[in-house]
């Protein structure tokens, strides 16, 4: 995908950059950064894009996000209705060789985090026993100064290299170096799809948003995504439809209406190939 770039704030000589982000939804620009990125989710949920990959995040989540790695955190809708009482709240440690310098990140006790970083090319979710330890451990930065921090830092960054739970989750990784103006286009598709999804959608209605021609379109979308439209428009219908399920209000049926599905078996057929369950067991 074509992003924007996004600067990190950085102090002078730090090894590493520990920001918390506060408000009623996330940054919701597809951007990418030079930095790796580890972030936990402590409160908000909504569709997480990186690369390839379209799925949920939620409360207790952490993933980590490669260098120029593609990605959003777009919360649900609800967080953007000014009356909504939830709040989105994050942690996220930026580093990479910049910040240490280069002869330092090939020193060859670095190698287990050299070979990390190039696997966090594909975006990673931390999985299993250790999740709610790794939680902890990036809570408590905030707490700690000068040698203890880093030391908390760099035990943090060796338990997560020997985790054998660190799942990949993009396909592959997508190639570097985008401009500005791809950027703007594909932030406006993505925009009008979260916001139309729960209805149907023509081709033509996104290729007019991008300025391109339907079968143009059809050819950028492919290109830089590596899946058609309506492949990605079915897997943000499905992340909003999990999210449906999980509020436990709606019925199976009515959730795959408002998700943008014409029929209930279309509903459960594109929701099991996405998820590998039914909407009936993904509720239970």
């Amino acid at each position: 995908m074509k992003v924007v770039a996004f600067n990190v704030p950085k102090i002078k000589k730090e090894a590493f950059r520990l920001q918390e982000d506060r408000g009623r939804f996330f940054y919701d620009q597809l951007h990418q950064h030079p930095e790796i990125q580890i972030m936990l989710i402590q409160q908000g949920g909504g569709t997480l894009i990186a690369g390839d990959y379209v799925g949920r995040f939620g409360p207790g989540d952490i993933f980590v996000i490669g260098s120029r790695l593609p990605h959003v955190f777009r919360s649900d809708q609800k967080y953007y209705q000014s009356a909504h009482p939830g709040q989105s709240r994050a942690v996220s440690i930026y580093f990479n060789e910049s910040y240490w310098g280069r002869a330092f990140w090939e020193l060859d006790e670095l190698a287990g985090l050299r070979k990390f970083a190039d696997r966090s090319a594909r975006a990673l979710v931390v999985k299993g026993k250790a999740k709610d330890e790794i939680a902890s451990q990036i809570g408590q930065l905030h707490r700690l100064q000068g040698m203890e921090k880093l030391i908390a830092f760099f035990t943090l960054l060796k338990q997560l290299i020997e985790l054998k739970t660190a799942r990949p989750l993009a396909l592959a990784p997508l190639r570097k170096g985008y401009n500005p103006e791809d950027g703007k286009r594909m932030n406006a598709i993505l925009a009008f799809t979260f916001a139309q999804c729960h209805r149907r959608l023509y081709i033509k209605e996104v290729a007019d948003v991008a300025h391109l021609s339907v079968e143009a379109f059809c050819r950028y979308f492919k290109m830089h995504t590596q899946k058609t439209y309506t492949a990605f428009l079915n897997e943000v219908r499905v992340s909003h439809a999990c999210q449906l399920l999980i509020s436990g209000d709606l019925t199976v049926a009515d959730v795959g209406y408002q998700s943008g599905f014409n029929n209930i078996s279309n509903f459960n057929r594109v929701f099991k190939r996405i998820t590998g369950k039914t909407p009936s067991r993904y509720l239970k």
